[in-house]
């Protein structure tokens, strides 16, 4: 049985004096779909598809570079030719312990019937001719004749199309194999006459356990840590990750360390960074100045450190969303420790913007004549303003001071609004301290909601029915909130304080908690909302639709609406409004919806 990444070629797993030295990406490619990591998908449809003798005619492998498109060709190639010296296998076959009969001179590229060609550097109509020409004859000694063509959509538009009669119907003995990085370069008409195969990314978890087995084999002493560098650094590319590798034992000359990795690769000290963006987060502006001086001080890139910085929010937002993601090997154990902390401390809104501002501040730092002193105002902006209340909090902060600024504890008060003087029914005490933030140490002042004075608080807002519920939603001209309880909710029960309702079908799940928090600010009680399995009551919407359907009908019948409506054909009743009755004062048409006018009287009017 072949072992994963065993060498492809038996003389060059010898010793360094007696063969020439080969890269660790070809000692160690893989020669059958045993060898291959991470695209078990592939390997699963191409067994059904061979052990059921449904072989299509051509395929098409599409990935980013260095995940196995061309040695999957010619691993395809070596599984549709492998027989064995005394003829035991009849058929292609995905099951090769063996080498067969033309085996090795499949995987050195050498044999007669598999013909490699790249269309990198044979674009034109002439080079697909001479497959054309060449396909009809049946193969010298192997089983199929298969074409392997290499970055095929590098084909000029005239070469695929006269690929496309032989591609649709070619000889019994003869495949095809594409392989490609730009899948949308090649044209749909080619595509369909193709078997599609997308070969992913391999995960940096799998790709550190293929590198810890190579260097294994290597006699090479790694830290796990460095592993993880290398596979992270190699985005899902296998080729990228061996060639890595070999650049960090020949770096190393000796045990490859972490250290040692990040020097090679450029990149800042992981812990630094987790330092940096401690710093940031407490708001400490000088200990973030500090770190980033010093870490530039040692030759880190400041476009480098940011990127760093930014993967590190990435990473907590991960694990903040999906806590799993802090099990992954590839992050050390500082940095999945260190994540799971920051992830349970800060708020999903500081990480959004922390995310925003950084991606933004990096391309102001490539285009700037100064990258460092730029880099440095990018930690600024991200410290003061990542954890300032985003507009609708800002608003509600309004609104519980009374109409003035939010306060900001230390004296310091930031508001998009114009400050207006607080009202005396609510006063604001200001914060002897700040809030503890995590971390602790320098911070800066935080944002501190304003505290009513218990001896004169506002006395509490009555609800007492849902309709009036629904009509605070409009006064607080909460839009949103008002055409949920509208249309989204049947109401089972109301009590003063608790709300039993039952949903529509396309209801949001996750908007019961944020109406009890706001049912709390307006009304200054506590609210109990229950999501009911009963009927419920239809909803207010369908309610006023149908009394407005109900209205139009009863105007239809008016004699005098159907002679207008006869005078002119086509017309429709589109909406019944009731008047209200005249004063002195006024004249005003006022429209009351469903409800009846004031005066009990029947206003109906077009």
């Amino acid at each position: 049985m072949t072992d994963a990444g065993a060498p492809s070629n038996p003389d060059s797993a010898g010793p360094a004096g007696n063969a020439p030295y080969r890269v660790l990406a070809r000692k160690y490619r893989p020669s059958s779909f045993d060898d291959l990591i991470g695209q078990e998908a592939v390997v699963r449809t191409v067994s059904n598809a061979f052990e059921t003798g449904r072989i299509p005619q051509a395929w098409i492998l599409t990935g980013v570079r260095g995940v196995g498109k061309t040695t999957t060709a010619r691993i395809l190639a070596r599984a549709l030719n492998y027989e064995m010296p005394d003829g035991s296998v009849k058929g292609p076959t995905i099951h090769m312990p063996t080498l067969g009969v033309h085996c090795q001179a499949i995987m050195e590229s050498r044999h007669m019937d598999v013909l490699e060609m790249d269309a990198a550097s044979h674009t034109g109509v002439d080079d697909v001719r001479q497959i054309n020409d060449s396909v009809r004859y049946a193969p010298a000694s192997a089983r199929y004749k298969v074409y392997i063509i290499d970055e095929v959509h590098m084909l000029s538009t005239a070469a695929f199309n006269a690929f496309l009669k032989t591609l649709e119907e070619p000889p019994e003995h003869a495949k095809f194999v594409f392989a490609t990085t730009e899948i949308r370069k090649v044209p749909v008409t080619v595509l369909s006459r193709c078997q599609r195969f997308d070969l992913r990314r391999v995960d940096a978890d799998v790709l550190m356990k293929h590198l810890a087995n190579i260097a294994a084999k290597e006699n090479v002493e790694i830290e796990p840590e460095a592993l993880g560098i290398i596979a992270r650094a190699a985005e899902g590319s296998v080729r990228d990750s061996l060639s890595l590798l070999d650049q960090a034992i020949a770096h190393a000359a000796g045990t490859v360390k972490a250290d040692a990795v990040r020097q090679m690769l450029g990149l800042a000290d992981r812990t630094r960074v987790i330092d940096l963006f401690d710093s940031l987060a407490r708001g400490d502006i000088a200990a973030a100045f500090k770190e980033f001086r010093d870490q530039y001080d040692v030759g880190a890139d400041p476009i480098v450190v940011l990127s760093d910085l930014a993967e590190f929010v990435n990473f907590v937002t991960r694990v903040k969303i999906v806590p799993a993601t802090a099990d992954n090997v590839a992050y050390g154990e500082t940095e999945r420790v260190r994540a799971k902390d920051f992830a349970s401390k800060i708020s999903m809104r500081v990480l959004s913007r922390m995310w925003q501002m950084l991606l933004k501040g990096i391309t102001e730092v490539q285009a700037a004549t100064r990258p460092a002193a730029a880099a440095e105002m990018v930690l600024v902006r991200i410290a003061y303003v990542a954890d300032l209340p985003t507009p609708d909090e800002a608003i509600k902060m309004l609104e519980q001071n009374g109409g003035g600024s939010p306060v900001v504890s230390g004296g310091a008060a930031r508001s998009s609004a114009p400050a207006a003087p607080v009202s005396s029914a609510a006063p604001v005490r200001m914060p002897t301290s700040s809030p503890p933030s995590f971390g602790g140490g320098g911070a800066r002042p935080q944002m501190a909601a304003p505290a009513p004075d218990p001896q004169g608080a506002a006395p509490q807002l009555r609800i007492t029915s849902f309709t009036q519920l629904v009509a605070l939603a409009g006064q607080k001209r909460d839009l949103m909130t008002k055409g949920a309880l509208e249309g989204d909710m049947r109401l089972v029960r109301f009590e003063e304080g608790r709300l039993e309702v039952a949903l529509e079908p396309n209801a949001s799940k996750t908007m019961i908690s944020e109406l009890a928090k706001k049912f709390e600010l307006w009304t200054g009680r506590r609210w109990t909302i229950v999501v009911s399995n009963e009927q419920g009551q239809p909803t207010l919407r369908s309610v006023n639709q149908a009394a407005k359907q109900e209205h139009a009908r009863t105007a239809e019948a008016d004699p005098r609406v159907q002679e207008v409506l006869s005078r002119f054909p086509g017309a429709k009743v589109v909406e019944v409004r009731r008047l209200a009755p005249e004063t002195p004062e006024s004249n005003i048409n006022t429209d009351y919806g469903s409800d009846d006018p004031p005066d009990g009287s029947d206003g109906d009017d077009l």
